[in-house]
């Protein structure tokens, strides 16, 4: 039977004061979530938390009930996230100190022989698979959409001004408009990353692959990425998650 093994590391980062990244990985493997908040001060990481608690209480009541049924484990996180987006959405309007608050959200589930992958905003998830690395969520920035339009390349987007401007993430209308969400088969031997951006902003894909494949200790790899993302300059908070797929 294939498992997942997994190691996670998050820092405040170079720059910033607070952290307002959040993770979850649960302790029976079934899934795993990174959240980064937006909004300054605590509200950011008020989002995160609220994000990840209310997704992660959701998933361990009803999850086992419905792994194994992929379509109902994706409609079980969207409705899990719709909700965490609605909480952010109400907190915003009632405290003023609040009121810009907001947060993405990436997940990797477990449903039996199957992974379910998604998210909102702009953290990702990687697949190291058979030496090729994926990324598997999409970003929901004005740059991805601009690099799908065809407006700009891969080289312009990478330092583009709208880079980090997002038009969906949990704390607007958009946000509970789904995740996402996509069915991988389980298999031995693929690794996995969830990450905030605040490694890609110190880390390229080639940094990322290498690191990953080479590691194989998922927890020395996930130090050794928030390491060379702190090196490589990152001006954001850093938090990964990796996974390791081994029978």
């Amino acid at each position: 039977m294939v498992q997942l093994i997994g190691g996670c590391l998050s820092v405040t980062g170079n720059v910033r004061k607070n952290n307002e990244d959040s993770f979850y990985a649960d302790a029976e493997s079934r899934f795993f979530l990174v959240a980064d908040g937006m909004g300054g001060q605590s509200a950011g990481e008020k989002a995160s938390a609220l994000a990840v608690k209310m997704t992660s209480e959701m998933l361990d009541q009803d999850l086992d009930r419905v792994a194994g049924n992929d379509k109902k484990v994706i409609q079980l996180i969207d409705k899990a996230v719709a909700e965490a987006n609605s909480e952010i959405m109400a907190l915003g309007e009632y405290d003023p100190a609040l009121s810009k608050m907001g947060t993405t959200l990436v997940f990797l589930i477990r449903s039996e022989n199957s992974l379910i992958i998604g998210g909102v905003g702009d953290s990702r998830v990687y697949r190291l698979h058979r030496g090729k690395m994926d990324q598997v969520t999409t970003d929901h920035s004005l740059t991805q959409a601009l690099l799908d339009a065809g407006t700009i390349s891969p080289e312009e987007a990478e330092n583009h001004r709208y880079r980090n401007m997002l038009y969906r993430y949990l704390g607007c209308k958009e946000g509970g408009s789904g995740t996402n969400a996509e069915r991988i088969e389980l298999v031995a031997g693929d690794r996995y990353l969830l990450c905030s951006d605040g490694v890609c902003d110190g880390l390229g894909d080639e940094g990322i692959k290498k690191l990953v494949s080479e590691t194989e200790s998922p927890q020395e790899a996930a130090e050794k990425i928030v390491q060379a993302a702190l090196d490589g300059g990152s001006s954001d908070n850093i938090t990964c998650v990796v996974l390791h797929a081994v029978e």
